[in-house]
């Protein structure tokens, strides 16, 4: 289950995975700052990557990375005009980049070879706003526990579990400022709940002394779905 983070306003950045734009849009975000779509969701035929494209049609986000994409270019905007999917700039994003973010960020090596040496989409896009700067990356929607996804109601399983949880444990081990908004995920993890930004300038603060960290720009994520 997602949840709004507190203090959400027009400062924060909004991320979002697949079909969770349906989450933010509901909140009032219209177009999101960045969303990962993973390829699959551009001509696939199971349930999934026909829910995604059913709730993205139509809709528009500014920055568009779209993840593991193995054919032309052309292809790609062709898939994407098929279902009116709208964006300010287009990026394709390899095996290769996805391995170095996580190594960069996470220190942790993978091949990427099978589902279990994976993370999902949503921790790949906790590395990216990390990578980028973000005082607080605020997770809502993440819960390496769960099965299903907010735009449908079949309950399909989830893959990487056991990857999602051992980087989130291992960010939050390294002093990085990553919260969750869903209560349930703070109680199983040990994330930090997002409480506001003032509770957060402290933790973030403290942290960062005790680590010599910087960072530049507020991030939100929304919903890891895949």
């Amino acid at each position: 289950m997602s949840h709004k983070p507190a203090d959400f306003d027009e400062t924060f950045k909004v991320i979002t995975i697949n079909g969770s734009q349906v989450v933010t849009k509901a909140w009032g975000i219209e177009v999101p700052d960045v969303s990962f779509v993973q390829f699959n969701q551009i001509e696939g035929t199971n349930t999934n990557a026909v829910e995604v494209r059913r709730v993205l049609n139509g809709e528009r986000t500014k920055k568009l990375y779209i993840l593991l994409w193995r054919k032309s270019r052309e292809r790609l905007e062709n898939g994407l005009k098929a279902f009116k999917y709208q964006y300010d700039d287009l990026e394709i994003v390899d095996r290769y980049k996805r391995m170095a973010l996580l190594d960069r960020i996470g220190g942790v090596k993978c091949s990427e070879l099978g589902a279990d040496d994976k993370c999902s989409n949503g921790i790949n896009a906790v590395l990216f706003a990390l990578y980028n700067g973000a005082t607080a990356v605020i997770i809502t929607g993440i819960n390496p526990a769960s099965g299903g996804h907010i735009y449908n109601q079949v309950n399909l399983a989830r893959l990487h579990i056991q990857k999602d949880r051992e980087i989130l444990l291992r960010l939050m081990e390294q002093g990085y400022p990553v919260f969750t908004a869903d209560p349930t995920v703070s109680e199983s993890l040990g994330l930090p709940l997002w409480q506001g930004k003032a509770s957060a300038r402290r933790e973030t603060q403290a942290s960062a002394n005790a680590e010599g960290l910087t960072s530049k720009g507020a991030t939100h994520l929304t919903p890891s779905l895949r």
